[in-house]
């Protein structure tokens, strides 16, 4: 998994979910960590294989950048 990135008072975090992941699946996984983390999505990009990259971002808090559970 990638590292998040902080710039200025965001924090970015980038996903790549797999081929496989349907996206219903990927929408809840994504949701859950948006009610739970104060993630926000911030672009999606799908590939022609499937593959979604995805890049979520949040408000810069004094905790730091917790790991996501996908």
């Amino acid at each position: 998994m990638n590292d998040g990135v902080v710039e200025g008072d965001w924090e970015y975090r980038p996903l790549k979910l797999p081929p496989g992941v349907s996206r219903v699946s990927a929408a809840v996984q994504l949701s859950i960590q948006a009610e739970f983390a104060g993630w926000e999505l911030s672009r999606v990009r799908l590939y022609s294989d499937g593959t979604r990259k995805v890049l979520l971002r949040r408000k810069r808090t004094r905790a730091g950048v917790p790991g996501l559970m996908i």
